[in-house]
């Protein structure tokens, strides 16, 4: 059974948000395909996570076994986000591109999912790369919105991209290998013409069909495992 864990950060209302109607689509369309999936849904834009102060990084950087209470009930959301991934086997993103980088929400809900411990290993005996992430195998789907257009490598606004980067850099945390990252954006919101309307098209029916195909194949991988 494929478990889909969905994670809207759009703050705007249901109505209005353009990531969430292909977060929707995708779901939608897996579920045609594979009936038996699971659905997780976590909406961070709506209900977004406390930010991480001191207390967060103390009891997260204590030893589990000499955590105080107090420790543990702080840890208690981080300890479910990442129940979440974890129980994962794709995740699907919806990610507006705010001030061309991640919504706040989305970034608040990385800082509670990379957790040394039980996303990642740290040792310094590694030497230069003491980090090495815990989960593996998973799928990262990232439906996305941006105002402005361009910001495809080599496009005219590349160098302005963070938001891709970012997701980039931290999927590792995720269990997601560089390649296992399947970005599909709508560009030209701002604008609202011609091609505005052309992006969102596309990028719809580019979503049925990663849809679709994740499914299928999905589906054929556990049927022979079964």
């Amino acid at each position: 059974m494929t478990t889909l864990l969905r994670i809207d950060s759009s703050a705007q209302l249901a109505s209005r948000s353009l990531t969430r109607w292909l977060t929707g689509l995708f779901v939608d369309e897996f579920r045609r395909v594979d009936p038996f999936s699971r659905v997780t849904i976590r909406d961070v834009g709506h209900e977004p996570v406390p930010a991480i102060d001191h207390r967060f990084i103390e009891a997260a950087f204590t030893p589990e076994s000499s955590r105080e209470d107090w420790m543990r009930q702080r840890l208690a959301l981080s300890d479910q986000l990442i129940d979440e991934v974890i129980a994962a086997d794709i995740l699907v993103m919806g990610v507006p591109m705010y001030n061309y980088g991640l919504p706040t929400a989305l970034k608040g809900w990385i800082d509670h999912v990379a957790r040394i411990g039980r996303t990642f290993s740290f040792d310094l005996a590694r030497g230069d790369t003491p980090i090495e992430p815990i989960l593996h195998g998973k799928r990262l789907v990232v439906l996305s919105s941006r105002g402005e257009f361009g910001f495809h490598p080599r496009g005219m606004r590349a160098p302005m991209n963070t938001l891709d980067p970012a997701i980039s850099a931290c999927a590792h945390y995720f269990g997601v290998r560089q390649s296992d990252i399947m970005t599909i954006a709508i560009e030209y919101q701002e604008f609202k013409d011609h091609r505005h309307t052309h992006s969102v098209e596309k990028a719809e029916a580019a979503t049925i069909k990663l849809a679709r195909d994740l499914a299928a194949e999905h589906s054929i991988v556990q049927a022979g495992v079964e």
